[in-house]
C-alpha cells in the first residue's frame, strides 16, 4: 500500500505542476496580446495566475522562454478558432467566412483573445529568436491554410494570393485597432474585407 502511495504522489505532483504551468502560459498568452511583449512582466503574470514571483523559475528558464510559450499558445488558439470556423461551412464559403470573422468589429475589440499577429506584429522583430520562430511558423501555417481554400491550391498563384490576403487581413486589423476614430476603423476593415472578397472570386 505504501509503495502505491509513493508512486502516486510524484504523478500527482507532476500533474499539478503541469496544470500550473498551463495556467501561467494561458495568462501570459492573453497578456502579451493585451499589453505587448514589452508590457508583459513576469511579476504581473505570476500575480494574475495566483502565484508568487519566486515560483516562476520552477516553470521557465527565462522570461524569453515564457514569452515563446505564450506566443505559441496564442497562435494555437487563433489557428484553432479559424479551423473550427472553416469546418462549419461549405468549402466554397470557407475563405469568405474567415474574412468576415477576422475583419469584424468584434475581432477589432477582442485584442486579448484575437489574432496574435495583429496584436504583436510590430514588436515581434525585436524579440528573442525563439519568439520570432513561433511567429514565423504561425505565419507559414496561416498562409497555407488560406491557400488551401483556393480552387487552384498547390499552384503558385494560390500561394501568392494567400500571402497578399494574410498581409492585408493583419495590416487592416492592426490599423483598425490603432486609430481613435471609430468611423475610420470601420472603413479600414470594411474596405479590406470587400477587396479581399472580390479578389477571391
Amino acid at each position: 500500500m505504501m509503495s502505491v502511495m509513493r508512486n502516486r504522489n510524484p504523478n500527482t505532483r507532476a500533474a499539478a505542476k503541469e496544470a500550473t504551468h498551463e495556467r501561467i502560459v494561458s495568462v501570459a498568452a492573453r497578456a502579451i496580446r493585451r499589453s505587448g511583449y514589452d508590457g508583459t512582466g513576469v511579476a504581473d503574470i505570476m500575480k494574475e495566475a495566483g502565484l508568487t514571483h519566486g515560483a516562476f523559475y520552477a516553470h521557465f528558464a527565462s522570461r524569453e522562454a515564457m514569452l515563446a510559450e505564450a506566443a505559441g499558445k496564442a497562435c494555437a488558439e487563433s489557428a484553432a478558432t479559424v479551423a473550427d470556423m472553416i469546418s462549419k461551412v461549405p468549402p466554397a464559403m470557407a475563405l469568405e467566412s474567415m474574412l468576415n470573422a477576422y475583419l469584424s468589429k468584434e475581432h477589432v475589440q477582442s485584442v486579448e483573445m484575437g489574432c496574435p499577429l495583429a496584436a504583436l506584429g510590430s514588436e515581434t522583430s525585436r524579440q528573442a529568436p525563439e519568439v520570432r520562430r513561433v511567429a514565423t511558423q504561425h505565419i507559414k501555417e496561416m498562409i497555407d491554410l488560406i491557400a488551401r481554400q483556393a480552387p487552384d491550391w498547390g499552384q503558385a498563384g494560390a500561394h501568392e494570393r494567400a500571402l497578399v490576403t494574410l498581409s492585408t487581413m493583419v495590416g487592416s486589423l492592426l490599423l483598425a485597432r490603432a486609430v481613435d476614430d471609430p468611423g475610420l476603423s470601420d472603413s479600414l476593415r470594411e474596405a479590406a474585407q470587400k477587396h479581399l472578397a472580390s479578389a477571391s472570386r
